[in-house]
């Protein structure tokens, strides 16, 4: 007689999914901690749409939940705190607790705006066991302020369901994401949040506390054991398995409320019915179709520090400073093959403030005698105060930088010897005057396609773009002014023909020739305010007196037309 295979547990795959529901308002809280007992909530805005995107406990007590409008919100809670969500500080948080995960595994990573994946493979018993880790991820959400969710099985589809949906509640306790499973009239849990709230207030005892709104389930309920995914599953309702709405809402029309029921059907009826995306759901649940995950890597850093023991107030002092910070720091840039393109400069006062210093480069480096000219050009604005005692630069924006090869002999003495490329010394001007004005004030134009006189360039940063080789500008099929302005209105008879004499600038001017007309018609499908007045004709007009003119008349439309002056050829 065979025995049949032992497969071994300590090798299966533990997966913990952390979902965090209130994590906006909490990190509202952490800065404005006098909120905590008020109903608060962020509202994200779509369009003129504006919609609750987090809520705290006091708001869930009042009935509120995400994704409602904040006009019904304001409604059953006029006493309602808003606050804008933010989701670029919200992702910096979620990225500080990717970090603190990292107690727990080294593979961790970020699912969606608000949740977390760790692979617990081999780390578990780390902390005694799977509870009491779990206990310690309570423990630490706890003292951070954080309400957290947590789920522990063999597959990440299968954690996912558990954290936000385990525990015997379903559809998504705590403001989550919970849909509604089909109508029946029977389930108390389909009335609206807002009744919910009420009766449940209706049985409070009279003086005594409101009662507190719970995360469904606790740690053993979260807990899938290994190989028990399809038993802990089957249980959860539909939306466990992360499809889309609308398949929700078809299999609830069927009857199918929990995954168990859709198991025990055929998977090809059910392909045919709801597509390939329900069945790689599942398959990714119970651990038939693999979903690795994948661990943001840490992200690129670039800093060195001087710490010196008594404190400095000279220019000189401080450039002898740089010398020391620089080359390790353009090492570490050349270690990783990146260039800086903006460095900051931090020093620190005796008094305990910093002050900063940044420059701009238009090209990426990794060399000192590139960085240094543009911080000398900034050391006078420095204010000492009673002495600067550390040092720091850092270079906080990079790019990649492809390594040059090494030359020697009279390789390197050609190169020396060789005039400097125009794209250089463009690149150094531009560093230079970006130490003055900043990077963003220098522009280059580049050539666009289009009829239109003010659109036939874009202007771009200099920094930024690359320069047009030369000859490749597109000629204009017709001459164009030297400068070109915004039109201007010229006095003159509103009259297709060419005036005799016009008024424009508060001056007189006398024609003298004039060739054209050049017919420029309007985008059509644009509805521009400057080309509302119609179809132009432009003339190339020479006056008594030499200037040479570019003016147009416009024929009208949404707005009367007239004589215009648009330009000068200088």
């Amino acid at each position: 007689m065979s025995t049949p295979p032992r497969h071994n547990v300590a090798n299966r795959r533990r997966i913990l999914s952390l979902w965090f529901p209130r994590l906006g308002v909490e990190r509202v809280l952490r800065g404005e901690p006098g909120l905590a007992e008020m109903p608060l909530v962020t509202v994200s805005e779509t369009g003129n749409l504006r919609q609750l995107a987090a809520t705290s406990v006091a708001a869930e007590r009042e009935g509120l939940a995400r994704g409602q409008s904040l006009s019904e919100a304001m409604v059953l809670c006029p006493d309602l705190v808003t606050r804008p969500e933010d989701l670029g500080r919200e992702a910096a948080l979620l990225m500080a607790l990717r970090r603190w995960a990292g107690k727990f595994s080294p593979w961790v990573s970020e699912e969606g705006r608000e949740s977390l994946l760790v692979d617990l493979t081999g780390c578990a018993h780390l902390f005694g066991g799977e509870e009491p880790l779990f206990r310690q991820v309570q423990e630490d959400c706890g003292d951070l302020g954080l309400t957290v969710c947590a789920g522990i099985a063999d597959t990440a589809g299968a954690a996912w369901a558990l954290a936000r949906y385990g525990g015997g509640q379903g559809g998504g306790q705590g403001g989550g994401q919970g849909l509604v499973q089909g109508r029946n009239g029977d389930a108390i849990d389909q009335e609206a949040r807002a009744t919910r709230s009420r009766a449940s207030k209706r049985h409070w005892v009279k003086g005594g506390p409101a009662p507190a709104t719970q995360l469904a389930g606790g740690p053993v309920q979260r807990i899938a054991k290994p190989g028990a995914t399809r038993q802990a599953l089957a249980p959860l309702p539909i939306a466990a398995l992360r499809v889309d709405a609308a398949t929700t809402a078809g299999l609830a029309r069927l009857g199918l409320r929990q995954i168990g029921d859709v198991l025990a059907l055929p998977r090809a009826s059910l392909t045919r019915r709801f597509g390939q995306g329900l069945i790689r759901r599942m398959d990714q649940a119970l651990g038939t179709m693999p979903e690795p995950i994948s661990p943001a890597g840490a992200p690129l850093h670039f800093a060195v520090r001087l710490s010196l023991p008594d404190p400095i107030g000279l220019e000189a002092d401080i450039a002898a400073g740089l010398d020391r910070l620089l080359p390790p720091l353009c090492e570490k840039l050349r270690a990783k093959g990146r260039g800086a393109r903006r460095v900051r400069l931090e020093l620190s006062r005796v008094e305990g403030d910093t002050q900063t210093i940044d420059i701009g480069l238009a090209r990426a480096a990794d060399q000192p005698d590139k960085l240094k000219p543009l911080f000398e050009m900034k050391l006078g604005d420095v204010d000492a105060g009673f002495g600067i005692d550390r040092l720091r630069v850092i270079a906080h924006v990079t790019e990649p930088l492809h390594a040059t090869e090494h030359k020697g002999g009279w390789a390197v003495a050609q190169e020396s010897a060789a005039p400097r490329t125009l794209d250089q010394d463009m690149a150094d001007q531009l560093a230079r005057l970006g130490a003055r004005v900043g990077l963003e004030a220098i522009r280059r134009a580049r050539p666009a396609d289009s009829h239109i006189p003010e659109k036939t360039s874009v202007p771009l940063a200099a920094a930024w773009s690359e320069a047009e080789a030369p000859g490749t500008w597109p000629a204009p099929t017709r001459p164009r002014p030297l400068t070109l302005f915004p039109p201007e209105p010229v006095t003159a008879p509103a009259s297709p023909d060419v005036p005799s004499g016009f008024r424009w600038r508060g001056r007189d001017f006398t024609t003298h020739s004039a060739q054209g007309p050049e017919r420029i018609a309007p985008e059509w499908w644009l509805d521009e305010r400057q080309w509302r007045t119609g179809v132009r004709d432009y003339w190339r007009v020479t006056t008594q007196d030499g200037a040479r003119l570019w003016l147009y008349f416009a024929h009208g439309g949404g707005q009367s037309g007239g004589w215009f002056a648009h330009g000068d050829f200088g």
